[in-house]
């Protein structure tokens, strides 16, 4: 067992010793054999237990996963949340309040803890009943390829073993393992699919459990596949959004071509939609995705709100746009000069440094202009975009609405939301990739210039 752990661990999981790894540690077989093999691999494990606030002996519980810990010298991290309120509060049912009680949990110690990873004690038998209640539920193909060994910074290493294997692993290393009655309560849908479905699939077909889980081999195979050939078929017809400026709206909209995109066979089509939801967090339920499909085959526009109500999907005779309505609220801030101005939330950064150079060009729209701070008045800050914005455009006689201009420039609402316009006491002097005041123009004269670059972060 410890040989396979260990390949399991670094072939497919990539997950290379000593990597720090926080394990969600409830003190039964499955996660106690998980801590002890993390630990015995040469992984600096630190153990994580989470009371719900369930059961009785939760107490007593707690204080026998802190020794077990102890004795191997392992660090223990625990907390306590309320997971009957939780369910109450948020009109859910148990398994789901404790379900997020815990990753929330697990995601907040991994950070305080430094760990670079968070392992779950997920076995073989798990995945076999979260395939049949995915099934039960109504799913495709992804719900049969059941849990994934890795997602993001989640991973499952007991997925290779059975809760018997488990079990076994724990009888022979001597260690005395708890038991959650709640393990045995027959009104969680998951305790009824362990103790009544799967024995009675049993009796119809032996070898039934090691039947489900060549299917979910199979369908994670073939989903892997179909997504690949769906994002390809995203990557193929994305429409460019916002120019330069593309990057300040990179997490918060997606555009396609719809001609191209509805080429692809409907089940990619299908597929690609969904995709383009969860790359900006969101989902599209079957009934969802059976709408667009439909809608779309009659070469009308409309759009769809996605589940959550985060996401929205348009499109209309050109393309399909998908966009977050959570975008920003109205920002406004000093400026740093000199030195660099981080807009994490937003992804981008302003960087103001002293200048001695007049351009001999100076674009009117780019995304690095030269200003006069002598003809600016006072210090100068950024904002978000308002209504009423007017500046007096480089080249111009006249005043224009930043408003007006932003279109022009072709930008989406989205980006004209996270637009930072550069301001002095008097209004604003540059809008960054669309345009920068004449006022503040450079000439022979200026004894003060300023350099202004906007990009992003990473940049």
């Amino acid at each position: 067992m410890e040989t396979t752990f260990r390949e399991h661990l670094e072939a497919r999981l990539g997950v290379l010793p000593p990597a720090r790894i926080l394990v969600g540690f409830s003190g039964g077989a499955d996660s106690t054999c998980l801590l002890h093999l993390l630990h015995t691999s040469g992984y600096d494990a630190v153990a994580a237990h989470l009371n719900h606030g369930m059961r009785d002996e939760a107490d007593a519980d707690q204080a026998a996963c802190a020794a077990f810990a102890d004795r191997f010298s392992i660090p223990f991290l625990a907390g306590k949340a309320d997971v009957p309120k939780m369910a109450r509060d948020l009109g859910i049912g148990l398994e789901e309040a404790g379900r997020n009680a815990r990753y929330e949990f697990f995601r907040q110690g991994a950070f305080r803890t430094e760990c670079d990873w968070i392992a779950t004690g997920h076995t073989s038998s798990d995945n076999a009943e979260t395939v049949l209640l995915n099934l039960a539920r109504g799913t495709g193909i992804s719900g049969l390829a059941g849990i994934p060994g890795r997602r993001e910074n989640i991973i499952r290493p007991l997925l290779p073993f059975s809760r018997e294997e488990t079990e076994s692993y724990c009888r022979e290393q001597g260690f005395e393992v708890l038991h959650d009655s709640g393990n045995d309560d027959l009104s969680f849908s998951r305790v009824r699919m362990r103790k009544n479905v799967i024995p009675e699939l049993e009796r119809v077909h032996p070898g039934a459990t090691k039947a489900i889980l060549r299917l979910r081999e199979t369908a994670e195979e073939e989903d892997r596949f179909l997504n690949g050939a769906a994002a390809a078929a995203l990557e193929q017809s994305e429409m460019p959004l916002n120019g330069d400026l593309g990057f300040i709206t990179a997490s918060l909209e997606l555009a396609f071509d719809r001609a191209r995109l509805t080429t692809v066979p409907a089940v990619l089509f299908k597929r690609a939609i969904r995709l383009a939801a969860e790359a900006l967090g969101a989902g599209l339920s079957f009934d969802q995705v059976q709408r667009v499909a439909s809608a779309v085959a009659e070469m009308g526009a409309g759009s769809i709100t996605a589940e959550g109500g985060e996401v929205v999907c348009e499109w209309d005779a050109t393309r399909f746009h998908f966009r977050r309505l959570d975008v920003a609220e109205p920002f406004r801030f000093p400026l740093t000069y000199p030195g660099d101005t981080d807009a994490e939330i937003f992804g981008w950064r302003i960087c103001a440094e002293p200048w001695s150079e007049v351009p001999s060009v100076l674009p009117r729209a780019a995304l690095r202009t030269v200003i006069d701070l002598q003809k600016a008045k006072g210090n100068l800050y950024f904002r978000s975009l308002e209504p009423g914005d007017t500046m007096m455009p480089l080249g111009f006689d006249g005043t224009r609405k930043l408003s007006d201009l932003a279109g022009e420039a072709k930008l989406t609402q989205a980006a004209r939301r996270c637009l930072p316009v550069v301001c002095d006491l008097v209004g604003p002097v540059w809008l960054p990739g669309v345009c920068v005041s004449e006022r503040v123009r450079p000439d022979l004269a200026s004894q003060r210039l300023a350099r202004l670059t906007f990009g992003p972060i990473e940049g």
